[in-house]
């Protein structure tokens, strides 16, 4: 197993840490992954990320961006950095808290899945390859009345004014009313929480039919369980975990089962192994014809950097790792 190291870095200097680190350790051509939020967090400083990045780039240092948000298919967030910092990012340097839910595309393939949060959540699972998922927008908005709250909102989500839309609500894709939910994916934070936390319960309940007797519980997934993480407002802001733990509470209060759930991104010890993996595959990738490709297959990092800004999360994950 390599030696896994921290560095945590505060937004505001996490550009001149990362250049002091990747200066320090050239000469040791030590593997450094990096993460979206340390240096990026803002769309201010970004580009003095650029030339640390650049450095390590040319010296063939294997680095990808390790984060707990998402909700954008990762070749999306790869184009966004890369026009951000003027860097050629691949979608392989790109590892989102979501990033795992690939692995789970054969076990939830045909089934009917609801995928949650911010962005475009539906997209990120239908580019993974599960064929029948609907953003929990779209779901609830074919359940009239679902969301009592709804009429006191001065938003509308998942509801564009159009014929197309108003065709499709009245024939859904999918059978919502007699197919049951297999799978809930938490992909990115949710926005509409009262709405969110409501339909969940409904669908976790029902045995993936809301609005029908007690059933078991569909599998639940959250692309990560950060309880807080740094935005642009000077104070923390509550993340994914906040949610997890708000419907757990809610759901355990109205159920007699406690609620079952699998989190992934970080500080999940899972989440910096494979992110070994993948640095492993970015070396085959920068080496085609130097080696024989069992010999670079073979090879271990002696050592991994990790630069964070989240000591809580980014930090305390590795040291979970070690």
């Amino acid at each position: 197993m390599p030696n896994y190291r921290n560095i945590w870095a505060a937004n505001r200097h996490s550009a001149d840490r990362a250049e002091q680190h990747h200066r320090s350790d050239q000469c040791e051509r030590r593997r450094t992954p990096d993460t979206y939020g340390s240096g990026l967090g803002g769309r201010s400083g970004r580009v003095k990320v650029a030339q640390p990045l650049l450095l390590v780039g040319t010296l063939k240092i294997p680095f990808l961006f390790l984060t707990n948000g998402g909700g954008v298919p990762e070749h999306k967030r790869a184009l966004e950095l890369s026009d951000l910092l003027g860097v050629n990012i691949s979608p392989a340097q790109v590892v989102h808290g979501h990033s795992p839910y690939r692995d789970l595309v054969k076990r939830f393939e045909d089934d009917l899945i609801v995928a949650v949060g911010k962005g475009e959540p539906a997209s990120v699972m239908a580019e993974y390859g599960f064929r029948k998922v609907l953003s929990i927008d779209d779901y609830s908005s074919h359940f009239k009345e679902i969301d009592p709250l709804a009429p006191f909102k001065k938003w509308k989500v998942g509801q564009p004014d159009c014929k197309d839309f108003m065709s499709e609500k009245m024939h859904p894709p999918y059978d919502v009313y007699q197919e049951r939910v297999k799978g809930v994916f938490v992909v990115s934070d949710p926005v509409d929480w009262g709405r969110d936390l409501q339909v969940l319960c409904d669908i976790l309940s029902t045995g993936g039919l809301p609005g029908n007797g007690k059933g078991d519980q569909p599998p639940l997934y959250f692309s990560a369980d950060d309880l807080e993480y740094q935005a642009a407002f000077p104070s923390e802001r509550l993340g994914m975990g906040a949610f997890r733990i708000a419907l757990e509470s809610i759901f355990n209060q109205v159920n007699d089962v406690p609620l079952k759930y699998t989190s992934y991104g970080k500080p999940n010890p899972f989440v910096f192994k494979n992110a070994a993996n993948i640095l492993e595959k970015i070396v085959m990738d920068m080496y085609p014809n130097s080696q024989p490709r069992n010999e670079v297959q073979d090879h271990q990092f002696s050592t991994i950097y990790m630069i964070g800004d989240n000591p809580k999360v980014d930090i305390n994950g590795v040291l979970k790792v070690r």
